[in-house]
């Protein structure tokens, strides 16, 4: 059943394109998106490597056994890979899983996401490549790095996930949605970036008061300059002379 409307959506789409309207657009008009409870999913970033990072989204389906839990030490371990989780948990691992939504437009298209180390801190950004300022989607505090534990982000207000939908079926795919049109947020972000650029120039200093002015009583100082008069002396000046030998 899944692969007929998916196949379905595939030809509509096709056809939206070949009839002239832009690939958002087409996005638009052919996929909704419905709102879903946001406890049952966990957004994390995957360290790989020395610095690398991946986002990925897990969604619990069935109570128990618990696809994700919280470590002490702050990070987060993904469970689910200690049993067979098919039916239970669901992973969303790239661009095919999850994508951009603002002001109900679907912007996978245009926009991808990227995990930004900012000091302790881990931003999840969308970020359009003709634009400056990215997105801030959401964040965390990076407790400490262990390839083995799961930074868990925190989304911003304003976002939640939500689930796209095709005539009001309900697809394996997810939206970082925001109710706020995009050209809203990247005018906000793009004032936030300013902001933090004024800010890393550090606290201005104060103006230099100028030295007061005399009064109009005050009788003016006078200056007196030294002369310094070099004399030139008419007297011969005596050579030492150093006899030649044969």
């Amino acid at each position: 059943m899944s692969r007929t409307y998916l196949r379905a959506a595939g030809l509509t789409a096709v056809g939206l394109l070949s009839a002239g309207l832009p690939q958002e657009g087409a996005a638009r008009a052919l996929f909704d998106s419905a709102a879903i409870p946001q406890e049952r999913f966990a957004v994390l970033a995957q360290p790989i490597g020395r610095a690398q990072w991946k986002l990925l989204v897990l969604e619990q389906i069935k109570p128990q056994p618990r696809c994700w839990r919280a470590r002490q030490d702050g990070l987060v371990e993904p469970s689910l890979n200690r049993f067979n989780f098919s039916g239970i948990c669901k992973r969303y691992l790239d661009s095919n899983g999850y994508s951009l939504r603002s002001g109900g437009q679907d912007l996978g298209t245009r926009f991808r996401f990227r995990l930004k180390p900012s000091g302790a801190s881990l931003r999840l950004e969308a970020l359009d490549p003709q634009q400056r300022a990215p997105i801030l989607v959401g964040q965390a505090r990076i407790p400490r790095r262990d390839l083995n534990g799961f930074v868990r982000l925190q989304l911003e207000p304003g976002w939640a996930l939500e689930r796209r939908t095709y005539q009001k079926r309900q697809l394996n795919h997810l939206y970082f949605a925001h109710q706020e049109p995009v050209n809203r947020l990247l005018a906000l972000a793009s004032r936030r970036g300013q902001r933090s650029g004024f800010s890393r120039l550090g606290t201005p200093m104060p103006p230099i008061a100028p030295p007061p002015l005399p009064s109009e009583g005050a009788t003016p100082r006078r200056t007196t300059h030294r002369r310094t008069t070099r004399l030139a002396s008419n007297a011969p000046i005596r050579l030492q002379v150093i006899p030649y030998r044969r």
